[in-house]
């Protein structure tokens, strides 16, 4: 008959096995400031929202601001642009969102939209084009009173940012 001796433990396979371990370990402590080092500072972090006071905008004027880089159009709206605006029927528009969509109830004479064309990145001109919106030169995209795009070759409307009134006067962005 013969006897075959079981496996045994031996020391070594315990060092093998420790040394292993200590070396993962070792491995991760040391990667780990690498890759906590790619999140974002403080400064970008602050960047990520803004506030905006909205009392020195008249009626009918636009301003641009900045915010995480981009411009940013802030359009105080007349009641005939909200007028006009509302009264376009959704199978007139490419990409169809009503104005109601692209506002804040009580706040809809406020339009906040992202300036970059969707076409190829450039910045629409405001007050101008076929529908009193905003026309981007570049390739001839035409931007309504809401800015939705109703005719070039654009395939989507201005971007409209998360926002939300704080005050009747400061929006926060972002």
């Amino acid at each position: 008959m013969s006897h075959q001796a079981a496996p045994q433990q031996t020391r070594r396979d315990f060092l093998y096995v420790a040394t292993g371990a200590v070396a993962v370990v070792g491995v991760a402590g040391a990667v780990w400031p690498l890759i906590d080092q790619m999140n974002p500072d403080a400064s970008v972090l602050a960047l990520a929202s803004i506030e905006f006071d909205l009392s020195g905008i008249e009626e009918g004027q636009s301003v641009t601001i900045k915010w995480r880089g981009l411009p940013v159009f802030v359009r105080r709206r007349t009641p005939k642009e909200i007028e006009e605006a509302k009264a376009v029927p959704l199978n007139e528009l490419k990409d169809p969102e009503t104005d109601e969509q692209r506002t804040k109830p009580g706040h809809e004479q406020w339009l906040i939209m992202i300036a970059i064309c969707t076409h190829l990145g450039c910045v629409p001109v405001g007050e101008s084009g076929d529908f009193d919106g905003w026309f981007c030169p570049c390739h001839g995209s035409h931007y309504d009173t809401a800015g939705r795009i109703r005719k070039g070759p654009a395939p989507k409307n201005l971007v409209v940012p998360g926002y939300e009134f704080i005050s009747d006067t400061l929006v926060q962005i972002g």
